[in-house]
């Protein structure tokens, strides 16, 4: 039932739409010039009908001023001659009979119910049925003697012929209508169908692009030009796309590799230990650097599923007033000793007004931006977080002087497990993961991270929204 419904409430396909509308339309204009044929038909037989009647009149008037006192009626019998399906009646003012015919209507009952006229005009001549025939006559009123004697005359014509001439004139308009809406719908669907055919041909094309086809790319001049910016966003689309599965089988390869080298280190260090019987402190040294490996990979597997959540569902944040100064103070606090270790200075110049964000996560992307500046940092010099208040938005730039990184490598800096330098793969180095989840973080918040590198500077800047539209606060945390 529920398929059903869904069939229906499908929208109509365009082949269907269009040759609708050709058919409407094309219905509808026949329909109008046939009424309106129809109309000049029945308003040219009006005209003729009251030509006709107008001589017939004329004659019986020129026929009642040769009538004399002894009331002779041979003139009016031999008034009218020459037109055939013609009647009329001649009576006196007070309605008494002067002249009738002996066949056709009786036009004495419409000189009794009608209002006579001063003249015979199409306009003014009315239609009536009468013994199962069409008539179209007028009654009028005129002085045709010298006494100024007035008499009523009645002018009549049979129209059955015209009637039979226009009702087969409209049988023939109905099935003109209908042969030509007809060719019309045909000619509209072949239509639709011949403009589809690029749409089928491009159809068959992305049928034929696959996981491993992913290269392919559609001609925009093979297609018509109201098609041609569909097939450059979907090659827009495809090349995203490409781009996500090259980073899936990037990122798979480089799991892949990460774990393998604290895997082999384990397997290894546990073969060459059970090879053979050691001390007590000669095994508590193996598992000291087995645990150090598998501390490794629990990091490695916490950074990826901390992307995995925050990627997945960047709104799930739980947002509190956060204080930049006070939390970049408290990362200088945990990276003191390590700073002093390495001879270098932390400094944090500028102020911001506390802004609405997830504490934790900032934290955390703070964190990996000032762990990464002080590694890179020459000893003697000072990593630099500036703070900087916006009308929307607040700035906070991490900066450490260093070797200048190319503009190539600036771009691929947040991906996954990317290495400007591949060399550094020491231990406690990480696994590569750090800003991306710095990229990964700032984006749950609407901002944006971008880094800036020449030879006096190294500068990653992030710029948090005030108030960002992407967010919702949900109860817990990530």
């Amino acid at each position: 039932m529920t398929a059903r419904l869904a069939i229906f409430r499908r929208p109509a396909s365009l082949a269907l739409r269009v040759t609708t509308l050709v058919g409407v339309a094309m219905t509808v204009v026949f329909l109008a010039f046939n009424w309106v044929s129809d109309q000049s038909l029945k308003q040219h037989f009006a005209e003729m009908d009251g030509d006709e009647l107008n001589v017939v009149f004329n004659s019986v008037v020129r026929a009642l001023r040769e009538v004399d006192s002894d009331a002779d009626k041979t003139a009016l019998q031999r008034a009218v001659r020459g037109h055939h399906g013609v009647y009329y009646y001649v009576a006196d003012a007070n309605g008494n009979t002067v002249y009738a015919e002996d066949i056709g209507p009786d036009l004495s009952r419409l000189v009794a119910i009608s209002k006579p006229v001063d003249h015979v005009d199409n306009r003014n001549l009315k239609i009536w049925q009468e013994g199962g025939k069409s008539y179209r006559g007028a009654v009028v009123r005129v002085e045709a003697n010298a006494d100024h004697k007035a008499y009523l005359v009645a002018v009549a014509a049979d129209i059955g012929i015209h009637l039979v001439f226009l009702k087969s004139f409209e049988r023939m308009q109905i099935w003109a209508v209908f042969i030509v809406m007809c060719i019309a719908i045909l000619v509209a669907w072949l239509a639709v169908q011949w403009g589809h055919l690029p749409i089928r041909k491009t159809n068959a094309e992305i049928r034929k692009i696959s996981s491993s086809k992913l290269d392919m790319r559609l001609n925009p001049k093979d297609v018509p030009i109201e098609l041609e910016e569909l097939v450059i966003s979907f090659n827009d689309v495809l090349g995203r796309i490409e781009d996500g599965f090259a980073r899936l089988a990037n990122f798979s390869a480089d799991i892949a590799h990460e774990l393998r080298t604290p895997t082999t280190n384990l397997t290894t260090q546990t073969e060459v230990a059970l090879r053979q019987s050691r001390s007590t402190a000669e095994y508590r040294e193996i598992l000291y650097s087995n645990l150090e490996e598998l501390n490794r990979m629990s990091r490695m597997i916490s950074d990826m599923l901390f992307l995995a959540q925050t990627e997945n569902d960047p709104r799930n944040l739980h947002l509190t007033d956060v204080d930049l100064a006070e939390l970049v103070k408290g990362i200088f606090e945990y990276f003191e000793a390590w700073a002093e270790d390495r001879e270098v200075l932390l400094q944090l110049h500028g102020w911001a007004a506390p802004i609405r964000a997830n504490r934790e996560m900032l934290l955390r992307a703070l964190s990996n931006l000032l762990s990464n500046a002080i590694r890179y940092t020459p000893r003697g010099a000072s990593v630099t977080v500036r703070l900087v208040q916006g009308v929307s938005a607040t700035t906070v730039t991490v900066e450490n002087p260093g070797d200048k990184l190319p503009p190539e490598v600036l771009p691929r800096l947040f991906d996954r497990f990317y290495r400007a330098d591949p060399s550094r793969q020491r231990k406690g180095e990480g696994a590569g993961l750090g800003l991306a989840i710095v990229k990964s973080i700032v984006e749950a918040h609407g901002g944006k991270v971008l880094v800036t590198s020449d030879d006096a500077m190294t500068k990653f800047q992030v710029t948090l929204p005030h108030i960002a539209a992407t967010i919702r606060p949900a109860s817990g945390k990530l």
